[in-house]
């Protein structure tokens, strides 16, 4: 048969998923095996039984487990089904939690509001599941609690009930009734007793007894509240009593049927109350009684304080267990009787737990649980194993075979109708569990008959399993032919295999290999098919039990096989439904019955050729016995009794065997009990006389071959009580748990009861009253911590209702240790007086006692003043204590100590002795006023009685103390307030305390000021002037001195925006105490340009004085930075030091103060960074703790805003105090004799403070000698103690002391003076450090006899005396003046002939550093990083670096660089500049060394030209300017110049000075078809470029005209002009100009070089030739620091050489041409007055000049403008190196390439004054003041517009290292602009003798430093901004301030604006920047052609007295008149514009 049919596929697959399965559970356990950490999960947090809430609330439950791994939480219902969300209703949270929200009352959904929850915790190891919850949402809806009336007979007891709807009944309860008049009837809760008539019983109800016809005018209503929402509601209705009056005698009654039978249920521990509603007349007598358990016998309820009746109703309190049962109410009259019955459950919470909780058992080891539950009642007990019910519901679970399936979670389960409690245990298997697995195995063949077969299994698993094989379910065993043999692998896998010899077609079939262990069991089954034919083997026959399935497969051989089928009696099965046959030979018949399917069964095997084989099977089925049910009579029986059992078997198979047992017992004869066989199916069990023993369970045990059954039936033996454990009398200590045990046992089950003896003798008993410390537990009486009280007779009592019961008396004593009735108590007596005090103590005799005194033992023969007396009493002793008379000490505790043979106890007397206060001290002023001050003082020891009051008395302080006002203040007070005091007078103030006894002394006196008043006046002479674009500058002075009312503090100065409604900014200024002083503030952070309102007011310590009128400004331009405010520190402690500090001025915080920072660190470490600390703070101080004592401390303060930290400030110190010292650090003890030894020592390692002396102690070793102490000055490291006693041991130690004290003691050390005084060296190994160049010393003191010789070894070489080293008398080595090589060990040895010693000294040098190396990192723009790097051989550590820098031209300037900078930005350098940068390091020695200079320079250069078709764009009466084509050079672009003319005009129009680089600009009004020629000037912080373009308008019509003519016939620019016939033909102006001027610069060279040669004979030669250089620009351009190198020899003798365009000019030699020369030698008058300059003198800078009364026209003008040489002092004070400066104001023609074309053009250009200027102001030596002006007004004048103020005040501290005049690289042509370049390079003089012209000053907008026109150049000479002035050019001007200074009050010319700052934006600004202005711009460069101001004509001034003559001008120079804007020169041929302040050059 080829194919396997689809049953037995099924088959296979079912096994092989088996054996996977089991295979990888078995992998499974093997991986992960049983651990110790590893664990089930435990619950931690289980949800309650019940949650019941309101839906406005909405509710959590929390469920919490613990495992290993963490247990994951799943919420399921009861059915076991998992819980999800539903929106609004119920979510699961993250943690766990089962949430309900709160919801609408439509919202309301049964299934998930009203549902039962359990809470379901698992891990791999198992499941368990919580107790069930019972969730309940209460829906609030509106109820109603109603009281109806009661109808009641007069003189019985009626009972009100408040009828509450039964949808809230469970959560609404009665809390108290009323009557109309508002009485309330609390609950039993809140009553005193149950006697009065009203009582409100424990549910609820209004009990009324006795009811009388007045009872029945009353109506009543109940209070309910609702538990969840806890509202409260009175009833809506008033019931009454209906009282009637008895007609007759009336029986008693029960009204409702229903109440005639009670159930009741009661919690544990509640108060509960059984009514007995029957009424009778007359009033029936109620009695109550309860069912003894299990009986019909009944007893009374014995009433006590727990249980009482009242009236008819019985109430009990505190509801235990035992109160549970039946009881009968029995109401009785002498008409006749009724009675009710009442079954009270007492429900206790129910708990479980299992045991043991855990347990680990081995494979097929039995496992028991118990589960141990508490609780009432208990309905199920039930088990679960991983969530899944078991089955089972004993307590007892037991696990016969622990199987691997057993392992996980079990849990028991107790329930009873309203809760539920759960337990769980653990079951883990021990050992190892790998049950067998078929690792490999044999597989299905088909094959012919002849050779042999050879399957193999092989399996593994643990244990090792045992392989077994069958063919066909029937077991191979081993033959002639078939084999089985196994062996184990190393592995341990089994390996088995079978061998079939020769195999036949009969031994096919299905062949399977078994693999069992104990664990498991695996299996494997595979078909050998043989060909041949058909063939069945035999088969057994096969007995079956009726009822089970019968399965059997027909064993056929043979191969193929086309069928297999069934028969039965010839018939082929299947013949009934019963019946399925299968393919492949299974029959299956199930539920068999012998008369059905008892037969003989055959099958068939047939193959295709018809050939067929049967075999036959016989199936027997067996039936069970089967038990008829069988029961003793009904209820228990009594002893004594007969009784009788039949177990009837009438069905199952003979022979039956039939045995009893009871309680699982064989039952044998010693019973008394007999059995007797009936027949084949019975028995008979019978006992004669039923005892005790044979209560039970009897059960009949049937069995036959088929199998057994069981039937069990109880009896129950009524048996009364007999003592398990009888009581006996016991004896306890006091204070002692005692437990007396009373246990009986019977049936039914005795209940054991206690009750104790009233009085002394036993005899009546009263209940135990329950109470914390007695308790009854199963019988078993406790009483915790037992007392004298507890003594007596108790009585045990046990009674079932089986007779009489049983009962014990016993006695309980307590044997009591004594006590004290009275444990604490106060007692005083007057100091001086005497007293007694006594103490009684109780308890068993004898007791001693004994007395102590503040716990110390008191014995009265150490102080004569006490006297202990005794005295016997019957209940114990009296101990009395005399004190003769008292003293402050004694104000004690006194203890009287009792003492028995049980015990002790103790009792206090707290003893005051009472006397007069002393003075109340610590007076303090707490807060004062004008008018009051408020006083505190330290309440002062009160003598032990209570202060009554203080007297405070006060003075004035001038006055005597017998001149006093007196203030009463209560003696409970320590603070009071003296009023009516005059203000700002001086007092005296004392206080003096009183009580009861008398009065203090007076305290001391304290000395108190009151306050001032707040001012009354306001400042003065206020005046807001601009400092800058975001400054104002305030100043005022003081109010009146009469308005002070006081001193004044300070001013608060406020501001706002003019105009707004905003309130003022305030600041405060402290009060400036000289006289006369202005004070002044500057207010920063402003808006620019903006107009502010100011007010000020004073104030004092009281407050503010009235506001100032408002005073209105406009903030100016200009943007200075403004440092924070300074500190203060003031020493507190020895470790505090407290910090003070001025807020910054708000301007200056640019944000909020969050915090302050203060960064401290002690001063010898401030270099370090790391070593600083940092402080936060709020306030405006702080202490700063933990510091180090006696300790300089370095500290700054910073305002940290959200931005970050601010400024820091500069650095102050303090010390902090100092303390005592530590220990010396080390001691010697060194023999000297043998009577003196040297005790050296080290000095403490923290001598906190200055050392004053040190104190050695000596002490005699063992003896009680005292201790010898010496002071030892603190410079004396050793002391000689002499006078000792040989070979006697003395013990030393020694102390430090500071003025503080002495400090603690060093180790001790002990030595023994000797005659032996071996060599040692009584110094210390030390560290010495020595300062660079002084004199260092190291200690050597030895000792020894004979006398040690001392050598020293330096660096491990012997030492030899040298001119700087030798040694000292005293063995001590000096060193004089140290230097770094001699640091290294020094090493000392002291020897003799006794022994050798010795010490190593270290030597430090501290030296300062040597210098670092300072190399170039980046450069930028305007930024340089250089990288610093310390000197190698550097030993002492560096704490930083000064980082010097300075331009090419200009001052030193330093930066602190911190150590752990490796690098450092210079920041804020001008653009394109050289610089030289080197650096120093420092260290707390010093300065050191510095470095090489680094020569270096910023990037950038300046302007480039743009192609100028990109750049100019021509239309016929404009043209447009395109400046976004000119490329800055790497600087940024400042602006440009524009400047235009006719092509034949001489001279330049200033179109604008001021063009923006970013702008078009378009000049306007030009004439059409006209050649022009267009100056630009470019200007960036690099320097300047000048270029020249030609260009032609356009025609009217568009066109263009024709080129210029160039000499090639190109062009007709220059035509010549028409003339008369009969002039000659060379009179043609162009060939007469030329000729003209030709022989013009000739005969001036002539003229210089005449004048060049005199002067070269008559200079002093102390000075060189003059710097002055001259270059005409041809679009080529200079730097700022480009100069000139003035020892060029080559210079010097190119005079009047012309130079080409490409050549560089010549300097023009000043001494020849000079027109200082002029003034100096007198010519015209010209010489001053006065020859030298003069310091009292009014600073005038000019001389009275006298001009030529015509100005010179045409050429060089050499007085100037118009004659007017503004001469300067300066050219006669002579300077070394300056003897042929160039004067001011003097005015030159220059030759130049020009002129060789156009020798008209020759250009003009005037000096400005000395740039040192006599100004008396240091720093600032280049603007001239205006007449009559005050020096120092001006001395910021300069700064005011850069943010470096201070960059070239400084001295440079190069020492004049810098070369005077450096060539600079990019000097390409000295062609520039002659006066450009000489302001340009040599615009400061330093004064101080550094460099001679420093570099372009940034305090100034222009390095030229021109003074009449404020900086003329200054933008694009590095200033910050980027726009030069208006005023540009070189016009004769007398100095005007600059920005800032004062403006002339007489000038009514229109003031320029202020510059913009840089990046300005000029939309908005007032610029002018068109021709139109009235001011005209100076351009550099610009060539003036003919008399000074040819400009153009004259523009009139706005003002006549601008419009002087130049007479006028002259006549008002002479009086110093004439303003700073007032030069103007009037001229007739110009341009229309107006000259201003000076001429153009």
């Amino acid at each position: 048969m080829a194919y396997m049919m689809p049953n037995e596929r099924l088959k296979w697959l079912t096994l092989c998923a088996a054996v996977v399965v089991l295979a990888s559970v078995g992998n499974t356990l093997a991986a992960n095996p049983a651990d110790s950490d590893q664990k089930g999960p435990v619950f931690l947090k289980e949800p309650t039984n019940r949650i019941d809430f309101s839906n406005s609330t909405g509710a959590e439950i929390e469920c919490k487990s613990s495992g290993n791994p963490m247990p994951e939480i799943i919420w399921i219902r009861s059915d076991g089904t998992a819980v999800g969300d539903v929106p609004g209703l119920r979510q699961i949270s993250s943690d766990g939690k089962l949430v309900f929200p709160p919801f609408r009352a439509e919202d309301y959904r049964q299934e998930v509001h009203a549902q039962v929850y359990a809470c379901l915790a698992r891990n791999q190891f198992g499941s368990i599941i919580s107790r069930d919850v019972h969730v309940r949402a209460v829906v609030q809806q509106f109820y109603e609690s109603e009281v109806n009336n009661e109808y009641v007979i007069r003189g019985n007891s009626a009972v009100l009930k408040c009828s509450i709807p039964s949808f809230v009944a469970d959560f609404v309860q009665v809390v108290s009734w009323q009557d109309e008049e508002g009485q309330l009837y609390g609950t039993l809760e809140d009553q005193q007793g149950t006697d009065g008539k009203y009582l409100v019983l424990p549910s609820g109800e209004l009990h009324i007894r006795e009811v009388g016809p007045e009872d029945g005018y009353k109506s009543y209503q109940c209070r309910t509240k609702h538990r969840l929402t806890g509202e409260t509601r009175l009833s809506a209705t008033k019931g009454r009593l209906v009282i009637t009056e008895p007609i007759g005698s009336v029986p008693p009654k029960i009204n409702n049927i229903n109440d005639k039978f009670q159930l009741m249920q009661v919690k544990l521990s509640q108060n509960f109350a059984m009514q007995c509603p029957g009424q009778a007349y007359p009033v029936p007598v109620v009695r109550w009684y309860k069912f003894i358990e299990g009986t019909t016998r009944k007893q009374a309820v014995v009433l006590n304080d727990r249980v009482k009746q009242v009236s008819g109703t019985l109430i009990i309190k505190d509801a235990v267990v035992e109160d549970s049962g039946k009881y009968l109410c029995v109401v009785n009259n002498s008409v006749g009787g009724e009675s009710v019955e009442t079954v009270l459950t007492v429900t206790a919470p129910l708990s479980a737990k299992i045991d043991p909780p855990t347990q680990t058992i081995d494979f097929g080891r039995p496992a028991v649980f118990t589960c141990q539950y508490t609780g009432n009642p208990i309905k199920t007990v039930s088990w679960m194993k991983d969530g899944k019910a078991m089955g089972h519901s004993e307590p007892v679970l037991r696990i016969e075979s622990v199987k691997k399936e057993d392992k996980g979670m079990y849990q028991c389960f107790v329930r009873n109708d309203q809760e539920s409690a759960e337990a769980s245990a653990e079951l883990k298997l021990g050992g190892r569990f790998d049950p067998p697995v078929i690792r490999q195995a044999f597989q299905e063949e088909t094959m012919e008959p002849g050779p042999s077969v050879f399957l193999k299994c092989v399996a593994g698993g643990n244990p090792t399993p045992e392989i077994s094989w069958e063919l066909d379910g029937k077991k191979i065993a081993n033959n002639d032919r078939f084999q089985v043999g196994q062996y184990v692998t190393v592995n341990g896998d089994v390996v088995s295999y079978l061998n079939i010899t020769s195999v036949h077609a009969n031994d096919g079939g299905l062949y399977k290999c078994i693999a069992k262990s104990k664990v498991g069991v695996a299996e494997h089954s595979a078909k050998l098919n043989v060909y041949g034919l058909p063939y069945i083997r035999q088969m057994e026959k096969k007995a079956i039990v009726a009822g089970e399935t019968l399965m059997v497969t027909c064993p056929v051989a043979g191969y193929p096989i086309d069928s297999i089928v069934w028969e039965r009696d010839n018939r082929a099965l299947p013949i009934n439904r019963k019946q399925k046959v299968f393919p492949n030979g299974t029959l299956i018949i199930e539920n068999v019955e012998r008369n059905s399917d008892q037969a003989t069964y055959t099958c068939v095997a047939k193959n295709q050729e018809g050939y067929s084989a049967r075999g036959s099977l016989e199936v027997q089925v067996m039936v069970l016995p089967r038990i008829i049910p069988f029961a003793f009579e009904e209820g228990p029986a009594q002893v004594g009794q007969y009784l009788t059992l039949h177990c009837s078997v009438p069905g199952g198979d003979l022979p039956l065997l039939i045995e009893w047992t009871l309680n699982g017992i064989a039952i044998g004869d010693e019973l008394g009990i007999s059995t007797e066989r009936v027949g084949s199916r019975g028995s008979v069990l019978t006992i004669e006389a039923v005892e005790a023993p044979h209560a039970g369970n009897f059960t009949c045990h049937a069995s036959n071959l088929a199998g057994q059954q069981r039937y069990t039936t109880l009896l129950n033996v009524y048996v009364p009580p007999r003592w398990i454990l009888e009581p006996t009398d016991k004896a306890f200590a006091q204070g002692s748990d005692a437990k007396v045990e009373c246990k009986a046992d019977g049936f039914p089950k005795p209940q054991v009861t206690w009750k104790k003896a009233v009085g002394d003798t036993p005899g009546e008993y009263k209940d135990l009253k329950k109470s914390d410390n007695i308790r009854v537990e199963e019988g078993t009486l406790h009483i915790d911590n037992i007392q004298k009280t507890n003594e007596g007779y108790y009585l045990c009592e046990a009674i079932n209702g089986i007779g009489s019961g049983l009962s014990a008396v016993i006695m309980v004593s307590v044997q009591a240790p004594p006590e004290f009735t009275e444990k604490l108590r106060n007692q005083t007596a007057r100091r001086g007086e005497p007293a007694v005090l006594q103490c009684e103590a109780k308890g068993e005799k004898p007791i001693g006692i004994l007395w102590n005194m503040n716990n110390m033992r008191l014995d009265p023969k150490n102080d004569n003043r006490y006297t202990i007396r005794e005295e016997i009493l019957s209940a114990g002793v009296m101990s009395s204590l005399s004190i003769k008379r008292t003293e402050r000490s004694d104000s004690a505790l006194f203890t009287c100590v009792a003492t028995n043979a049980f015990g002790s106890d103790d009792a206090s007397i707290n003893m005051i002795v009472q006397e007069v206060p002393e003075m109340p001290y610590a007076l303090k002023v707490l807060d004062k006023s004008g008018r009051s001050v408020q006083l505190s003082w330290a309440q002062p020891y009160d003598g032990n009685s209570p202060l009554n009051r203080y007297i405070i008395e006060f003075k004035r302080s001038r006055a005597s103390w017998d001149e006093i006002d007196r203030v009463m203040v209560p003696g409970h007070t320590t603070e009071a307030q003296v009023q009516k005091l005059s203000p700002a007078t001086t007092y005296n103030i004392r206080i003096v305390a009183e009580n009861e006894i008398g009065s203090s002394q007076s305290s001391e006196a304290v000395t108190i000021i009151t306050a001032e008043e707040a001012p009354s006046g306001k400042p003065q002479n206020i005046k807001v002037e601009p400092v800058n674009q975001t400054t104002l500058r305030v100043t005022w002075k003081p109010p009146a001195r009469s308005d002070w009312n006081g001193e004044i503090l300070g001013y608060y100065v406020g501001y706002k925006l003019s105009n707004t409604n905003s309130s003022y900014i305030f600041e405060t200024i402290n009060f400036i105490t000289e006289e006369g002083k202005e004070h002044n503030l500057e207010l920063n952070n402003l808006r620019v340009y903006t107009q502010y309102s100011v007010v000020i007011q004073a104030f004092n310590k009281i407050g503010a004085g009235p506001l100032s009128d408002e005073e209105k400004q406009f903030t100016a331009e200009g943007t200075p930075s403004q440092p924070p405010s300074d500190t203060a520190c003031t020493t507190l402690t020895s470790q505090t030091i407290r910090v003070s500090w001025v807020s910054p001025p708000l301007e200056s915080a640019n944000g909020v103060i969050k915090t302050y920072k203060v960064v401290y660190a002690p001063s010898d470490e401030w270099y370090d960074e790391t070593k600083r600390h940092y402080k936060k703070t709020a306030s405006s101080d702080t202490v700063l703790h933990g510091l180090k004592k006696y300790t300089n401390y370095t500290m700054q303060v910073l305002a940290t805003t959200a931005g970050g930290d601010g400024v820091r400030s500069v650095p102050i110190h303090c010390q902090t105090e100092p303390d005592v010292p530590e220990a010396p650090t080390d001691v010697k003890a060194l023999v000297m004799g043998n009577a003196a030894i040297l005790v050296s020592w080290r000095p403490p390692a923290q001598p906190n403070g200055i050392i004053t002396q040190y104190t050695v102690y000596s002490k005699a070793e063992g003896a009680e000698t005292e201790t010898k102490t010496q002071k030892v000055p603190h410079y004396q490291m050793s002391f000689e103690a002499t006078e000792l006693e040989k070979n006697k041991p003395y013990e030393f130690w020694v102390t430090a002391s500071t003025t503080i004290g002495e400090g603690q003691q060093s180790k001790s050390i002990v030595a023994m003076p000797s005659d032996q005084v071996p060599a040692k060296i009584a110094s210390f190994d030390d560290t010495f450090t020595a300062t660079f160049k002084e004199d260092a010393k190291m200690p050597c003191l030895a000792v020894g006899a004979p006398q040690p010789e001392i050598t020293w070894k330096i660096k491990g070489v012997e030492f030899s005396a040298n001119d700087r080293m030798r040694l000292l008398p005293d063995g001590s080595l000096l060193i004089k003046s140290v230097n770094r090589q001699d640091a290294g060990d020094y090493s000392c040895h002291a020897e003799n002939s006794i022994a050798k010693d010795s010490i190593t000294h270290k030597l430090i040098v501290l030296a300062p550093p040597q210098s670092p190396h300072v190399t170039l990192s980046a450069t930028t723009t305007d930024a340089l990083t250089v990288r610093l790097k310390p000197h190698e051989g550097d030993t002492a550590p560096l704490h930083g670096y000064t980082l010097h820098y300075k331009p090419e031209f200009g001052e030193w300037e330093t930066a602190e660089v911190s150590v752990d900078s490796q690098k450092h930005n210079i920041e804020n350098l001008l653009c394109g500049s050289r610089y030289q940068v080197y650096a120093t390091g420092f260290n707390n020695i010093g300065a050191g060394e510095a470095s090489d200079i680094l020569n270096t320079r910023t990037k950038g250069q300046k302007p480039k030209l743009p192609e100028k078709p990109r750049f100019i764009e021509v239309s016929s009466n404009s043209v447009s300017l395109h400046f976004k084509a000119w490329k800055d050079g790497g600087c940024p672009m400042s602006h440009f110049v524009v400047e235009s003319k006719k092509r034949d005009q001489l001279e330049w129009n200033q179109i604008s000075n001021n063009v923006k680089p970013d702008n078009n600009y378009v000049v306007l009004d030009l004439e059409p078809a006209t050649w022009y020629n267009l100056r630009i000037t470019a200007h960036n912080s690099a320097g300047f470029t000048v270029a020249e373009y030609d260009f032609a308008t356009l025609t009217v019509t568009g066109g263009t005209i024709a080129p210029l003519d160039d000499g090639m016939g190109h062009g007709n620019v220059h035509a010549r002009i028409p003339m008369p016939a009969w002039m000659p033909e060379w009179l043609d102006l162009n060939f007469m100009v030329p000729l003209i001027a030709t022989v013009v610069v000739v005969a001036v060279g002539i003229c210089v070089v005449c004048v060049a040669l005199s002067r070269r004979r008559s200079d002093d030669m102390r000075g060189g030739q003059k710097d002055v250089y001259y270059d005409v620009v041809y679009n080529q351009t200079m730097g700022p620091g480009a100069t000139l190198d003035k020892r060029r020899p080559d210079l010097r003798d190119e005079l009047g050489y012309i130079a080409p365009p490409n050549r560089k000019l010549p300097p023009v030699p000043g001494s020849n041409y000079n027109t200082c020369d002029r003034i100096k030698r007198g010519r015209g008058g010209l010489r001053s007055n006065h020859s030298t300059w003069d310091p009292r003198r009014n600073p005038n800078l000019y001389e009275e000049l006298k001009a030529p009364p015509v100005p010179m026209h045409g050429n060089a003008n050499i007085y100037g403008h118009g004659g007017h040489a503004h001469g300067n002092v300066e050219c006669h004070y002579r300077h070394p190196g300056m003897e042929d400066e160039i004067c001011p104001y003097a005015t030159f023609h220059l030759l130049g390439f020009r002129e060789e074309m156009d020798p008209t053009k020759a250009m003009n250009f005037q000096t400005f004054p000395h740039q040192n200027g006599h100004t008396p102001v240091p720093g600032h030596a280049g603007t001239m003041l205006p007449p009559g002006h005050p020096g120092h007004v001006h001395s910021r004048s300069g700064s005011q517009s850069m943010p470096r103020a201070n960059r070239y005040q400084r001295k440079n501290s190069q020492g004049g290292q810098s070369s005077i005049y450096t060539p600079a690289p990019e000097y390409d042509d000295p062609a520039n602009c002659a006066e450009e370049d000489q302001y340009r390079r040599y615009t400061r003089v330093n004064s101080q003798g550094g460099s001679l012209y420093s570099g372009p000053g940034p305090e100034y907008d222009d390095p030229a430093n021109c003074a009449p026109e404020e900086d003329q150049y200054g933008s694009q000479y590095g200033g910050p901004y980027g726009q030069p002035y208006d005023h540009y050019g070189s016009r004769g001007s007398m100095g005007r301030r600059s920005i800032g200074s004062a403006r002339n009050p007489g000038n009514g010319s229109p003031e320029p604006p202020p510059p913009p700052p840089r990046n300005h934006d000029m939309s908005n600004s007032s610029f002018n920047d068109s021709k139109e202005s009235n001011e005209i711009s100076e351009a550099e460069c610009d060539r003036d052609h003919g008399p000074r101001g040819n400009y153009g004509a004259v523009k009139r001034s706005p003002q006549p007295k601008d419009q002087r003559t130049t007479e006028e001008m002259r006549k008002l120079i002479e009086r110093n008149e004439a303003g700073p804007k007032q030069l103007q020169l009037q001229q007739t041929n110009g341009a229309g514009f107006t000259a201003y302040d000076t001429m153009a050059v």
